[in-house]
Parts: C-alpha cells; structure tokens; sequence
C-alpha cells in the first residue's frame, strides 16, 4: 500500500448552526435547520424540500448492517469527526486514511432545491463553514466548495470566492440551473476552473429526478448512478472536451466497474446511429474522451478493480465515504488488502494516491 492512502470523497456532517449562523440574514428564518423527533430521532429539514435527511444513516459508518435504520440518529451519537475536525484526525488514523478530499452532505439535497436563489445563499453559508473545518488541518482536510451555478458568469465568480476559501475542487449540481453542460456558455467557466485548479466534481444524488422509482425501495439505491452516466455523456457527446481539451472533471461516488461497458456502448451509438441521429462529428472517438478526461472515484467496488487494466488507471480514484452507510470505515485496509492484491504496485499507487494527489495539486 502506498505510504499516505487519500479518500478520494468523504464526507462532513454539518452540525445544527451551519446555515442558522452564516446564511444572508434575509434567508435566515427559512434556514435548513435540525428538528428532534420523537420516532425519527434527529433530522435536516431544509424549507422547500418535502422529505427531510435523517441522521440515522448519513454517519452510519462502521455500523453492522442490521443495526442500521433511518428511524434513529442524534447528534450526540455520531462521528465526531463529521463536525469537529480535530477528532476526524483520529478517525482517518483508525482507517489508516492520511487525507480526505471533503464532500458536504445536506449540501448534496441542497443541490435539488428548486429555488436557485435559496440554493445560492445556503451554499454561500457552507462553503464558509467549510472553509473553517478544513483550515483546522489544511493537509488532511481538503474541502470541495459548492456553486449553484444561477449563470455562467457567476460561477466564474464562485470559482475566485472559492480559490481563496482555500477549496481544492468545486461540486456542481447535476441539474443545472441556466442551461445543460453542453452549452457552450459555460465554455468560459470550464476554462476558469482550469485556470483556477479548481476540477469540477459531479456527486450521486445532486441530480433532481422526477420519475418515481420502479419495484422495492432499494431499486432506488441500485439506480442512483445513472444521472452521472447521463451527464458524463453530455459532456463528451456535446463536444465539450474538443472545446475545452484541457479539461479534467470527477464523476463522484458513481463506482466505476460499469465504465468500459458504458464506453463501448458510447463507441458503438456513435459508429453506428451517428449519422440518422444527427450526432456533432468529434475529433476522437467517446471512449478517448472517457478515459482521459473523466476521473471516477468508488468504494467498495471489486469490479472497478478487476476492470482497472480495461479503463484508464490514470484516472480511478478509490474513497471510504465516511462517515456515510456506504462507507468502508474502519475496515478500508482489509478490503484494500484484498481488492488489489492482483493489481501492480503502479496501478495501486495510481488508484489510492498518485492520481487524487495530481488532480487537487497535494504533497501528502
């Protein structure tokens, strides 16, 4: 294993005050806020959003699976690392982790709202609470910061405000707010978070569906990276990485042991359906496209290892998730050890460090 193993997402758990204490006071009284509940335990309430974040399973690293329920969680009770950044250093010790690149996690549903200019103001809120956290341990700590995007411009300004909070990397939402991510309007922020050293990042969960999920509840769960395949084929069918060729963004939490399927099939709609479909004529074909320019971080995913020689080593980015219910936490080392026994040292390398250390510019 390489000397300093790098999450390549993990996660914080903003405590009851993030928001109430740093929002524009003009969204004060409508700030998500933590609602103690008799039969639900703790839980985010974010106004304008119909189903609330329970506690119970956004820290439930660690737990056994049947211990696990939506219907309990307290504050008290969870990681502590999730707010105190002192204590997440003993935490990243325990799973033999030196450094974590930080996703939010109200943050993530706060990416669905409907109301752009409430998701302007409570974002602001968090990248300043953020901000906070990750200055405590600056070389363990590296925060993502959050943009709703209302235009193209502004996100521009975002990227700077961002740069100077000390952020590595910006979290977009996957329903964007102007228009798609194929218009070339937002060519000038691609060019800005190139500029800025600033990768865009696109995390599960951030897409607003609207179709309702089909079968058992847990076909939901099963389903939830198909809007980042979605949007990966946006951006590489549209053209985008010929206009911006220097681009790089992160496909985050999605795994990664479906991709070179889903790159063949790229090939293959655009060999043989490109013509009739009127499909733009790109210089290389989508599966170059996907391997150089889309990093991909997963878990506990035994395929993406297995397939690490059919996508492009270059870009696979192993993480623990912590502290979520789909976390490797505490036994990342043992799953570690045994995923990628069959792999070289290279690719090994490569995968839990090398590649996250060179996209967010780190010297651990």
């Amino acid at each position: 294993m390489p000397e300093t193993i790098i999450s390549a997402d993990s996660h914080v758990t903003e405590p009851p005050n993030v928001f109430i204490d740093r929002i524009d006071p003009k969204y004060r009284d409508r700030a998500p806020f933590v609602v103690k509940d008799d039969n639900m335990g703790e839980v985010y309430e974010i106004p304008g959003m119909k189903v609330p974040i329970f506690m119970g399973l956004i820290a439930a690293a660690g737990q056994d699976p049947s211990e696990m329920s939506i219907m309990k969680g307290r504050f008290e009770d969870l990681h502590p690392g999730g707010w105190d950044p002192n204590a997440r250093l003993a935490e990243q010790d325990r799973d033999g982790i030196h450094a974590e690149v930080i996703y939010p996690t109200v943050g993530m549903q706060i990416c669905n709202h409907r109301d752009v200019d409430y998701k302007k103001a409570c974002m602001d809120a968090y990248n300043l609470w953020m901000a906070e956290y990750c200055a405590a341990h600056p070389d363990r700590l590296l925060g993502i910061g959050q943009t709703p995007l209302r235009s193209p411009e502004e996100g521009v300004q975002d990227l700077f405000k961002l740069k100077e909070l000390g952020f590595k990397g910006v979290m977009l939402p996957g329903s964007p707010t102007y228009a798609d991510y194929d218009s070339p309007e937002y060519d000038d922020f691609w060019r800005a978070c190139i500029e800025l050293e600033l990768p865009p990042s696109f995390h599960v969960l951030t897409t607003r569906d609207t179709s309702p999920v089909r079968g058992p509840r847990i076909n939901g769960f099963v389903r939830i990276i198909r809007a980042n395949q979605d949007i990966m084929g946006v951006l590489i069918f549209s053209g985008v990485f010929d206009r911006v060729p220097e681009l790089k963004v992160v496909c985050v939490e999605a795994d990664a042991g479906w991709a070179p399927h889903y790159a063949y099939r790229m090939d293959h709609a655009y060999r043989r359906h490109g013509e009739w479909m009127s499909v733009k004529k790109l210089e290389k074909m989508p599966s170059d496209y996907f391997r150089e320019h889309i990093y991909m971080t997963f878990q506990d995913d035994w395929i993406a290892f297995q397939m690490a020689e059919k996508l492009n080593v270059n870009r696979l980015m192993w993480a623990n998730d912590f502290p979520h219910s789909d976390s490797t936490w505490p036994w990342s080392q043992e799953l570690l050890a045994e995923h990628t026994k069959d792999l070289s040292e290279h690719a090994i390398d490569r995968i839990l460090h090398d590649n996250v250390a060179e996209l967010y510019n780190i010297t651990v």
